[in-house]
């Protein structure tokens, strides 16, 4: 049983549908990608899911039961506009907000003394937070929202804002609440994060789901038959491949080339090894950033999309 159900959501605002028969599941314990273009829906789904608002018609499911809402007090929800009171000071608004998800003030203390000297932000609990910078003001809400140990956990952009080096930091938490139990739901437009910590997506594209599945077998899917293969010689076109390129490094050979039948690859290593010997073999894959600028672009012919 999926950890998150959506099923069949619709959404109508005035002459806007924002979504149009929504659905995903979502597995227990990974970090599930919801992508889209600006004006997708992703938000208005997100908000369905926390109960901010609700679908004109569809259900959500935590672990097979309709979405109550204590449910919704043991999500954690980290919004892409973040939303701190920027005149409170930050100790105080993290023990308030921290509360009113259920926690004791004794209990709220101990675990943002932890959170805040992990990150090494004890100087700024005394701050307002309009005093941060973007970033540090960022850090504070991750920590509020991860505070009292959600079981599902929402971050949409959670990276927006922050240097390489805290972005690390960010990511590396997430993978750590992962390992720990908790189930993500993450919300960005860098592709490149999505191949590093997503297991499964659904990309939303005019209100619709328009690729959903594993990240590894959706790329496979959009696979152009293109490799990478570095030889100590030379190689020339064959009869299952054709050189796209080649290029002397050091002492061997890179060279691109592209199958031109329905061979397998291991016909297509044989075949290589006729010529030279093979030190390193490799699918180059299309990139999660490609595919999302093909699909959303209308030119995906891809089985995977809807």
């Amino acid at each position: 049983m999926p950890f998150l159900e959506v099923k069949n959501v619709v959404k109508q605002y005035a002459e806007h549908l924002a979504l149009n028969d929504v659905s995903m599941d979502v597995p227990e314990n990974t970090i599930y990608g919801l992508l889209g273009p600006n004006g997708a829906g992703k938000t208005t789904l997100i908000r369905i899911i926390n109960s901010m608002t609700a679908p004109d018609s569809g259900t959500i499911l935590l672990k097979g039961k309709p979405l109550t809402f204590e449910d919704v007090r043991h999500i954690g929800y980290l919004p892409e506009e973040r939303g701190l009171y920027k005149k409170m000071k930050v100790g105080e608004q993290a023990l308030y907000l921290a509360q009113l998800k259920g926690m004791s003030r004794h209990d709220a203390l101990k675990a943002l003394k932890y959170w805040f000297q992990k990150f090494e932000i004890q100087s700024w609990w005394n701050k307002k937070v309009e005093e941060l910078s973007k970033g540090m003001a960022q850090k504070v809400q991750f920590v509020i929202t991860i505070l009292h140990e959600p079981k599902l956990l929402i971050f949409d952009e959670p990276f927006s804002g922050f240097d390489p080096v805290n972005t690390d930091l960010l990511k590396q938490e997430i993978i750590h609440l992962k390992e720990k139990g908790a189930t993500i739901i993450f919300s960005t437009h860098n592709m490149a994060s999505v191949e590093e910590l997503c297991e499964n997506i659904s990309l939303i594209h005019q209100s619709k789901i328009v690729l959903q599945g594993n990240v590894a077998e959706i790329r496979a899917s959009f696979s152009t038959k293109t490799f990478k293969v570095i030889t100590r010689e030379p190689i020339s076109n064959g009869i299952h491949f054709e050189l796209v390129q080649q290029v002397r490094k050091n002492d061997c050979l890179e060279s691109i080339i592209k199958k031109v039948n329905a061979c397998n690859n291991n016909t297509l290593l044989s075949e290589i090894l006729q010529q030279t010997e093979i030190l390193a073999f490799e699918e180059l894959l299309p990139s999660m950033n490609d595919i999302f600028i093909e699909t959303v672009s209308g030119n995906s012919k891809n089985p995977i999309s809807n």
